[in-house]
């Protein structure tokens, strides 16, 4: 491994841009060329369901990095073309070659893929008016089409499709949203803080309806009319789709890494080669919590992974391999209700309900005693105090989290206190 290695980053997302803007900062020497597909510049993904189907942001606003950024940096900023074959030579090294014929050659690979929104696999679900989110090119559309929509029907409650429905309510659609499971966000959070926010959505004028099978989306003349599901017909002229995303694991299988669910990276962000390294949402880990068993992986959507991965694979590049060790965080802002996640809960951890004031919703889990989760609605700080905590591996019982009376930012205070007195 070496300072004047050329590195190849397929994927110009989060994770991609960290790693090529990581190895600047860590003075590697060596040629960073980044690869994307989009034919734009690197953006912020999570505003593409808020405000910029708004109109309150535009396209520019999200740019992670200026337009001068990436020739100030010396990186290699490829656009509008997809990696389609790799060919490797000794010690990871090998070339790459485009869609558009440009060949790269690279001393170390990145995959950094990300995911693909899963498509609705029934009659008419590939009408014109049925449309998934991920792109800025999506969000595209699916403004323009927000602007005359009256009956917007989302399929499926996770963070996306909530998202989504907030931001067509508040611009005036009718909305409703079709949940296959008992539940909105049946894998993301507790069923507590998921009967919280129904009730918001509620109270704003989404209709939920759970258990809903779909089973065509009717269309006339090439135009969405409605959705059909076995209880019956909803009304509808546009459709999104927010049902998962897929990781986008061709390129790795092709290189014969190992895929299951996702690309497989150690703790170092090594793929099964022993020389790839991969980041981001196209992977699957270990869970990287301290509390972790070593056993069960996890697939990780999120901004905050997305750079925490790609720092770890910058070490191991550079030599400074240090394990993949975190406390991700989540966040999903559904019109005025601000979710926020901090740690990884598990089937069995005991839950417990913070006492909280009026509109805000605090929920903690404990593992054999120990906090190593929490849900928020509502209460910024209080999630700043509980990410130190969980950070900080600071001890919050059970009967000390219920309690009221304790402050969590200061014993937030007291975690941080204590640990730079251990340094």
């Amino acid at each position: 491994m070496s300072r004047d290695d050329d590195v190849l980053v397929v994927g110009a997302g989060q994770a991609g841009v960290q790693v090529a803007c990581l190895l600047r900062d860590a003075g590697h020497r060596g040629a960073v060329t980044l690869v994307g597909e989009e034919p734009v510049p690197p953006y912020q993904r999570p505003p593409l369901s808020k405000g910029f189907l708004t109109g309150t942001l535009g396209a520019d606003a999200l740019a992670l990095r200026d337009q001068d950024y990436w020739g100030a940096r010396d990186i290699g900023l490829v656009l509008g073309e997809a990696v389609t074959e790799v060919v490797r030579g000794g010690h990871g090294s090998g070339r790459a070659r485009t869609d558009r014929g440009r060949t790269v050659a690279f001393d170390r690979l990145v995959l950094a893929t990300g995911a693909t929104p899963r498509r609705l696999d029934v009659p008419g679900g590939d009408a014109d008016g049925v449309l998934t989110l991920r792109t800025l090119a999506d969000a595209g559309r699916l403004r323009d089409r927000l602007r005359a929509a009256r009956d917007v029907v989302v399929v499926g409650g996770g963070f996306i499709g909530l998202e989504v429905a907030a931001t067509a309510a508040a611009l005036g659609a009718r909305v409703f949203v079709l949940e296959a499971g008992s539940r909105i966000l049946g894998r993301v959070v507790s069923e507590a803080t998921a009967q919280h926010l129904a009730a918001h959505h509620h109270a704003n004028g989404v209709e939920i309806r759970t258990r809903a099978r779909i089973v065509e989306v009717v269309t006339d003349g090439g135009d969405v009319r409605a959705v059909l599901t076995t209880d019956g017909a909803v009304r509808a002229d546009l459709v999104l789709v927010g049902i998962g995303a897929a990781p986008r694991t061709g390129l790795a299988a092709s290189l014969g890494l190992r895929t299951d669910g996702g690309v497989v990276v150690d703790e170092h962000a090594l793929a099964s080669d022993g020389t790839t390294l991969a980041v981001g949402d196209c992977t699957v880990l270990a869970d990287p919590t301290p509390w972790g068993d070593g056993e069960t992986s996890v697939r990780l959507e999120s901004v905050d992974h997305a750079v925490e991965h790609a720092a770890t694979a910058v070490r191991t590049i550079l030599g400074e391999s240090t394990p993949h060790t975190a406390v991700p965080w989540f966040w999903s802002d559904q019109g005025s209700a601000k979710l926020q996640i901090v740690g990884l809960r598990r089937p069995g951890d005991v839950a417990t309900l913070r006492p909280s004031g009026s509109g805000r919703h605090v929920v903690g889990f404990h593992r054999r005693g120990r906090l190593v989760a929490a849900e928020v609605v509502g209460s910024p700080a209080e999630f700043m105090a509980l990410r130190t905590l969980l950070g900080a591996r600071h001890p919050v019982p059970v009967e000390v989290f219920a309690d009221p009376e304790v402050a969590l930012r200061q014993l937030a205070k007291q975690a941080r206190s204590a640990t730079v007195t251990a340094r």
